[in-house]
């Protein structure tokens, strides 16, 4: 599990990021996807579904039906996805979780947090799901590519 994004987050990158290698417009299965990328169906599907509801991706119902792209890979950032299955308080949120910290009053890890949360929230606005298909390496991506 990710230090900083819920088990959610994970699961809806890896599978934005799957879906991402076919080709544009082609439906893939919720079954597909859970059984690739080993993901609990019914868990992913709840996932699916928000992103769905945030635009970031369309389904399809019927025996052709599935997931795909709501746009176009190139604009879907990682930063999306992670603001619409966690949100984005990590970006203005102590973390040793401290309300009252802030420049004027803070924690002990407040300027380092600081500066690598600033260099995480960086990572996610300037790269998108295609960039991350293309340069993905992990085999069970292949199968989606070719």
């Amino acid at each position: 599990m990710s230090i900083i994004f819920s088990r959610q987050c994970e699961y809806a990158l890896q599978a934005v990021t799957y879906i991402a290698l076919k080709p544009s417009g082609e439906m893939t299965s919720i079954k597909e996807l859970a059984k690739i990328l080993d993901i609990p169906y019914h868990f992913l599907g709840k996932i699916l579904q928000n992103l769905v509801y945030k635009g970031l991706l369309i389904s399809q119902k019927g025996p052709s039906g599935g997931f795909a792209l709501g746009m176009a890979a190139k604009d879907i950032t990682l930063f999306h996805i992670v603001e619409a299955i966690d949100g984005v308080d990590f970006t203005n949120k102590c973390v040793l979780g401290f309300p009252e910290c802030s420049g004027k009053n803070p924690c002990a890890a407040h300027t380092h947090w600081g500066n690598l949360r600033d260099g995480i929230y960086q990572m996610l606005v300037s790269k998108n799901i295609a960039e991350m298909a293309k340069d993905m390496k992990k085999p069970e991506y292949q199968l989606a590519a070719g």
